[in-house]
């Protein structure tokens, strides 16, 4: 082999490394999200399962939940049943969507027999009728009994992507049990239960708030996002092992 054919083996040689280096950070990153993905994966699939077994057990009297979320700190989608009054000056407007349409889910406190309160989220409404005057029906007076699914609440915002909540206009993006009491007109020290109730599909009058809004079937895309992410990962590795080939035999021609 000539001496320049040596100088340009020579030269090629120190530029592989930082291919390398970045083609296995590439790899490193697409084999963890792809891990991460089958983890997410088996959690899914347990809260699947745990979702399907409770929804279709006979509701929980008031104070049954309560003492399984004390004991527990997990209450979510038991049924539960209980009975009280809306207190309406006080409902608490949570941004959603339903059926294709922007509005709120509306968390009403409801006054226990006992004096303390629970937030009980009646159901949707669309984003003109936020205020409670254009749909006086759903009103209701008087002690009423709910019947719906328990729900555990937040201990902090879920994402840094959620906006923080309007409390000044009435409108919550994630659901800070704590903020909503602070800002529900209760009497003060008022106890509210550390847990929300998502009403049922029973109509309320006047057609609205809309019932039964608690999302049961939850998407599982996992384990197509697991496949992508391992097979970016080997079509990586393989492009890797093509072109040290490659240029491992153009280096010895």
């Amino acid at each position: 082999m000539s001496k320049q054919a040596d100088l340009s083996s020579g030269r090629k040689a120190p530029a592989r490394w930082p291919a390398l280096v970045l083609g296995a950070i590439g790899l490193v990153v697409l084999l963890g999200l792809g891990t991460w993905q089958v983890q997410r994966l088996q959690w899914k699939e347990g809260l699947i399962a745990t979702i399907a077994e409770r929804v279709h057990l006979p509701p929980l009297p008031l104070a049954e939940a309560e003492a399984k979320f004390a004991s527990t700190g997990d209450i979510d989608y038991w049924p539960v049943t209980v009975s009280g009054e809306f207190q309406h000056h006080g409902e608490r407007h949570f941004f959603a969507t339903h059926d294709g349409r922007s509005g709120f889910f509306v968390y009403t406190p409801l006054l226990l027999a006992d004096g303390r309160y629970v937030f009980v989220n009646r159901g949707f409404v669309p984003y003109e009728m936020k205020d409670a005057a254009t749909r006086p029906e759903g009103q209701v007076t008087g002690t009423v009994t709910v019947n719906g699914l328990a729900r555990n609440p937040l201990a902090e915002k879920p994402s840094a992507l959620i906006p923080d909540n309007d409390t000044a206009k009435n409108i919550f993006y994630w659901k800070d049990l704590g903020a909503m009491t602070a800002t529900a007109a209760l009497p003060p020290q008022a106890k509210v239960l550390p847990f929300f109730i998502d009403a049922d599909k029973a109509p309320n009058p006047g057609g609205m708030p809309i019932g039964g809004v608690t999302i049961i079937d939850l998407p599982n895309n996992h384990l197509q996002y697991a496949v992508t992410w391992y097979g970016l990962a080997a079509a990586l590795a393989g492009v890797l092992g093509a072109w040290l080939w490659r240029s491992r035999r153009d280096g010895q021609a």
